[in-house]
């Protein structure tokens, strides 16, 4: 028996927004930059282009795992959802490595900057990345390829917040060397909070089990079921960010019946108890299972 759940469709337009949004903004920083010779804003300008890339994957792979299914995908296009949210960590992970190469490399320089033009255009970048962020942060709670997408804009807001800072130290005390620092600092930081995306996309591409979910508590909870003595070939996994399958072999007493009852019994806790939407179980009796324990391993 399996059942399926369908996830909010609404993101598509915050998708929308986002990507729009900063398009215009890579636009204006770069027209800026190349205005004033900003290196460090024709260096965020190309950061921010590759985040607008982002984005469009995570549409796309947030799309895609809404397709229908077919003869030749049978579960559809869901996992594209997995691989977005580890490209995405993996381009995130890459980009702040950049950043702190050529935060390094301005530090040992010790360039000065166009304050003033940094400051106002860096703030035009907080308020765009941190309203995209917004779009994206409660979808991120649920779904790792959201989680991805809110990752990613709200690590641009910390730059170009960093980016303002640094831009009124330096016209307050002339510090060349405040901007680099700051952006190391926050490279930090942003390195610290993707890991655990790309930790977490990389478990599930592998199947496996996903965060939140106990398979030895699943297991207890279907050996409650009435007539239920054993429980084998349970596997738990992530059909896509926001949505996990389990399937597992019932082994029922000697007395016990297989019927739909124990179906829809075994379908409502798994949902309740561990918001899995896609369940398969399969009921054997104890001469079967000894055979297909044996088959199966």
């Amino acid at each position: 028996m399996q059942a399926h759940n369908h996830g909010p469709t609404h993101y598509g337009k915050a998708f929308a927004i986002g990507i729009g949004l900063n398009s215009a903004f890579v636009a204006i920083e770069a027209w800026y930059g190349w205005q004033v010779q900003s290196l460090a804003l024709l260096a965020d300008a190309f950061h921010n282009l590759s985040d607008v890339g982002a984005l469009v994957l995570a549409w796309a792979a947030f799309a895609a795992a809404r397709l229908a299914t077919n003869r030749r995908h049978s579960y559809g296009w869901r996992r594209g959802s997995i691989l977005a949210s580890f490209t995405n960590a993996i381009v995130l992970l890459l980009a702040m490595g950049s950043l702190s190469w050529e935060a390094l490399q301005r530090l040992q320089a010790g360039a000065g900057m166009a304050a003033t033009t940094v400051i106002i255009v860096a703030s035009i970048g907080v308020v765009i990345n941190a309203v995209t962020a917004w779009l994206f942060v409660a979808g991120g709670k649920r779904d790792l390829n959201l989680r991805g997408a809110f990752l990613h804009m709200a690590a641009d807001a910390l730059v170009s917040l960093g980016v303002v800072i640094a831009g009124f130290l330096y016209l307050w005390q002339g510090w060349t060397w405040v901007d680099p620092v700051m952006s190391l600092l926050i490279a930090l930081v942003v390195i610290i909070g993707t890991w655990s995306l790309f930790r977490r996309s990389l478990h599930l591409l592998f199947d496996g089990v996903p965060e939140g979910v106990d398979l030895d508590a699943v297991r207890d909870c279907m050996l409650s079921l009435p007539g239920v003595v054993s429980v084998h070939d349970l596997h738990i996994w992530a059909l896509s960010t926001s949505e996990n399958a389990v399937t597992a072999h019932l082994v029922l007493s000697e007395t016990a019946s297989a019927d739909d009852a124990l179906l829809r019994q075994a379908t409502t806790l798994l949902a309740q108890h561990f918001d899995i939407q896609h369940v398969v179980l399969q009921q054997e009796s104890t001469a079967y299972a000894a055979v297909c324990n044996v088959a199966c391993n």
